[in-house]
């Protein structure tokens, strides 16, 4: 897999909300839960973790969505509603961005996927690594290096 140039950009549909993305991603997944299909009005969606430090929203000001729990908050564009990213809290190390955001995603693949109890029943994604839920806390040095070096 070939991955980003970086800085990469982004943007909702209708632009007014843009993102920059200025270090490489942890890891790409594809999330097949009820909650990220809902949202997506898709099988699943696609995500790019991206360290904290490496992501800034350069214009506009995108708003909380979406089902808000405790822990998560999910962010969109006020004015056509794109679902942009995801902060969870306790997670401070990265911000998940919708993949689909990115003005280029000619290098984008989901190296994991996650929550495949939920998957209809034809979706499929090229993923290395899947999981009934989420990664277990201890794979995820190995997830992390694996996908650095790929």
């Amino acid at each position: 897999m070939t991955g980003p140039t970086l800085p990469m950009a982004g943007s909702c549909r209708c632009g007014q909300v843009r993102i920059e993305i200025s270090a490489p991603p942890l890891f790409t997944s594809a999330c097949h839960c009820r909650g990220c299909q809902k949202m997506s009005a898709s099988a699943y969606s696609l995500s790019v973790a991206i360290p904290t430090g490496g992501f800034r929203v350069t214009e506009g000001e995108p708003v909380p969505g979406g089902l808000q729990g405790e822990t998560i908050r999910h962010h969109f564009c006020p004015h056509c509603k794109s679902w942009m990213f995801t902060r969870i809290e306790g997670m401070d190390l990265f911000v998940n961005v919708r993949a689909t955001m990115l003005d280029d995603t000619s290098w984008y693949s989901p190296f994991l996927e996650t929550w495949t109890d939920e998957r209809l029943p034809w979706a499929t994604t090229p993923a290395r690594h899947s999981y009934p839920r989420f990664p277990p806390e201890a794979d995820f040095p190995h997830l992390l290096a694996e996908f650095a070096g790929a």
